[in-house]
């Protein structure tokens, strides 16, 4: 019976500790957060494409995406996430292809309550820049 002690002990640490924390199990890696990024400069290019009249979209390639900062947080009562880092990019413009480097970025993802879906969420803010609502989009096959 003694021997079984420490088992109990720990297995009811653990359940304590998983009831105690506010931290979701899943959080976003590498591939979630560049799928993001691509829906959210697909977002910027065709807001950009309909302002200019333009027919065909740009193609573009995300590279070395690096990631600098995760800030945990909520969107609209569910677990939510503020990403930075850097990233390289070549657009495909006729028949040349230009790279930039380093390239800023920030997203904002939202894991859904069943918490096997993610969505990125787009800030809406006033003119005072202050958050009104949160726009959100389904990312596919992360």
């Amino acid at each position: 019976m003694y021997r079984k002690l420490p088992l109990v002990l720990i297995g009811i640490l653990l359940i304590f500790l998983t009831a105690c924390s506010s931290t979701p199990i899943v959080i976003p890696n590498e591939r979630l957060v560049q799928k993001a990024l691509a829906v959210q400069l697909s977002q910027i290019q065709q807001q950009i494409s309909q302002k200019l009249h333009l027919s065909t979209p740009l193609k573009l390639e995300i590279d070395r995406l690096r990631i600098q900062e995760q800030q945990q947080l909520k969107i609209g009562n569910l677990p939510a996430y503020r990403i930075i880092g850097t990233y390289d990019r070549t657009l495909q413009i006729s028949q040349r292809r230009i790279t930039q480097e380093n390239n800023p970025f920030e997203v904002y993802l939202q894991l859904q309550k069943e918490g096997k879906t993610w969505r990125l969420a787009i800030p809406q803010t006033t003119d005072e820049d202050k958050i009104q609502s949160w726009r959100t989009y389904l990312i596919d096959g992360w």
